[in-house]
């Protein structure tokens, strides 16, 4: 319903390059810059501007983006009154989130969806949360489930509607017979001489443990770094050091760790968030989704054997 020009404008906002929106189109750098140099001919107006090796947009162009917004989250009102007032939905709906929520919470939210509206063709993505809002963007994805960090958009980003779901805590796993273990409460402070297992360098989890043992006064002593859960608890299970776990995630049960919630403050949390493009959260599918999604998130967190 809107001129894909503007969205090849959008996206060329949104990463800073030709070359990253090609990437995110799925389009050749040629076409994306083709396409800009058909939309500035159509308006009359100078859209980027060559700085260095790279581009810059012009006021024209940020003038553009926010008619196009507004445009965008209009169409996308539309198409969920419509979708509401049609009496079977179909075409496609596509759901993305980061590793747990793509293994704890999409899953039942789409068999619930394909359930309840067998014409609607539904698919789930896994992607880091900063890519969830490239799908968002480009079309690909309807709604995301994200951790919000320095690489995503701001909640105040008026091109999302994004909605808190639930804080999911942070749980201490440590070697069966840890010292830790033997404490009636434990505070993170307290694991503050240990050897950690963290994620990668630039990872939204390896930012989330870094900033949370800061604001229980330490630096981490960062002995492994492994971004996958059950690679974290494996190394936790062959005494290499420890690591924290949301409370979603899921471990094996027979590896010898004990899971231990922790007291006091900071009581490191992430919070798990929605996002649609504005305009979208109305929608049949959004709202059924989250509908399933949120009670799947409360039962996981109140079910017993989820801390182990």
């Amino acid at each position: 319903m809107l001129d894909p020009k503007l969205k090849v404008l959008q996206l060329v906002a949104h990463h800073g390059t030709v070359t990253a929106a090609a990437a995110a189109l799925h389009y050749t750098p040629s076409a994306v810059s083709y396409q800009l140099r058909q939309l500035a001919e159509e308006l009359g107006v100078e859209l980027v501007t060559q700085r260095g090796r790279g581009i810059q947009l012009t006021a024209a162009a940020r003038t553009v983006l926010r008619h196009a917004e507004a445009l965008q989250a209009q169409v996308e009102r539309a198409r969920a009154e419509l979708a509401s007032i049609a009496e079977e939905p179909t075409g496609s709906f596509t759901l993305c989130g980061f590793s747990t929520a793509a293994t704890n919470l999409l899953p039942p939210a789409a068999a619930a969806l394909r359930e309840r509206h067998p014409h609607l063709q539904v698919r789930v993505i896994e992607a880091e949360p900063a890519r969830c809002f490239d799908l968002l963007l480009a079309g690909e994805a309807d709604l995301a489930l994200v951790i919000n960090s320095a690489e995503t958009p701001s909640t105040a980003d008026e091109r999302f509607d994004q909605q808190p779901l639930l804080d999911d805590p942070l749980d201490l796993v440590v070697p069966e017979g840890h010292r830790l273990a033997e404490l009636p409460a434990v505070t993170l402070a307290d694991a503050a001489d240990e050897k950690w297992i963290v994620g990668l360098p630039g990872s939204t989890y390896h930012d989330l443990v870094r900033t949370a043992c800061t604001a229980a006064g330490f630096t981490p002593n960062i002995a492994h770094y492994a971004n996958e859960w059950d690679t974290g608890t494996a190394l936790v299970a062959h005494d290499f050091g420890i690591i924290l776990v949301p409370r979603l995630a899921r471990l094996h049960e027979d590896w010898p760790v004990v899971r231990l919630p922790l007291h006091g403050e900071p009581a490191p949390a992430r919070r798990l968030t929605a996002a649609t493009r504005r305009g979208r959260r109305d929608h049949p599918a959004v709202a059924a989704s989250l509908e399933t999604i949120t009670a799947t998130a409360s039962r996981l967190k109140a079910s017993k054997d989820c801390p182990k």
